[in-house]
């Protein structure tokens, strides 16, 4: 493990590959962390791929830098904590990978940013929440599947959050991951990440600010107003979808017009945590994507 100082955050990483190698930034989700990418790293690294995997805000041994710093979960947060760890690590650009909320934090960087991204992809599709569309229900079998969204709009799911992290937790990985048979030690090794002490706040703070229930931190309201706008994504990117994914149901292949560069859609025979049920086909994903840059002449770093 190592860690880089940023204007907000001391992030704690992960690298593997070689230190001058094309980079890659692999993001993780909410209720995971950097393991799962423990099997997809060394595909990368053996491609010739500098690879990072930082633990987000609220996960793992990441901290703030200070207690004053808002406890924000918001997408605006967590896409400027990626390009923050690149002006830190000394990287132009880099290619960005993720899923849940590493895809979230991936696709925001991307629309924000777009000369800081070589190449992108994202589980998930265009993966910028649209606030104002959350303010209104889905379908209620959709909805049966977010109750844990739900739930976190009360302090009882703070309460539940605080009290029961392990066992809530877990709860998802079975319900998201229906073909994924883990076991114990599997789990136990990504759970440690949730001893964060602000990992209550910031997933409960990210959830209400999705829902509009919880205002978000002003320095990022100028950022929030841009992606409002739905900017769509300018950098060659291969998009995925997991064919056994309940969060996604029917996939986000029709989301293709939200890409404006080169862009490739597949759906993997995998639930909601992709990485870790196909790692092989996520990095051939990151490897594609890589290609699609060198093809459209955008330089690695």
């Amino acid at each position: 493990m190592k860690t880089i100082d940023t204007p907000t955050l001391r992030i704690a990483y992960l690298e593997a590959g070689p230190t001058n190698g094309w980079p890659v930034i692999l993001s993780h989700g909410f209720p995971y962390d950097v393991h799962a990418y423990a099997e997809v790293a060394p595909i990368l690294a053996e491609a010739g791929a500098r690879v990072i995997m930082p633990w987000l805000r609220g996960f793992g041994p990441t901290r703030f830098r200070s207690p004053e710093t808002m406890r924000s979960g918001q997408q605006a947060a967590l896409g400027r904590d990626l390009v923050e760890l690149l002006d830190a690590l000394g990287l132009e650009r880099a290619v960005l990978a993720g899923y849940d909320w590493g895809g979230l934090a991936s696709c925001v960087a991307t629309v924000l940013w777009p000369a800081r991204v070589s190449a992108l992809v994202s589980l998930a599709s265009y993966d910028v929440i649209d606030v104002e569309r959350l303010g209104h229900c889905f379908a209620p079998s959709l909805e049966c599947v977010v109750w844990y969204q739900h739930l976190f709009q009360l302090e009882r799911g703070r309460e539940c959050l605080d009290r029961h992290r392990r066992d809530l937790c877990r709860l998802l990985w079975e319900q998201w991951s229906p073909g994924w048979q883990f076991d114990a030690a599997t789990f136990e090794r990504t759970a440690e990440a949730f001893e964060n002490p602000d990992f209550v706040d910031v997933v409960i703070h990210s959830y209400r600010f999705d829902f509009g229930t919880a205002p978000g931190d002003p320095a990022l309201e100028p950022l929030e107003a841009r992606l409002r706008t739905k900017p769509k994504i300018t950098v060659p990117a291969v998009t995925l979808d997991g064919a056994e994914d309940p969060l996604k149901p029917g996939g986000t292949a029709d989301q293709t017009d939200m890409f404006a560069n080169l862009h490739e859609h597949r759906t993997i025979a995998a639930g909601h945590n992709l990485p870790q049920e196909a790692p092989g086909a996520f990095a051939d994903a990151v490897l594609t994507a890589r290609r699609m840059a060198q093809a459209a002449g955008l330089p690695a770093r």
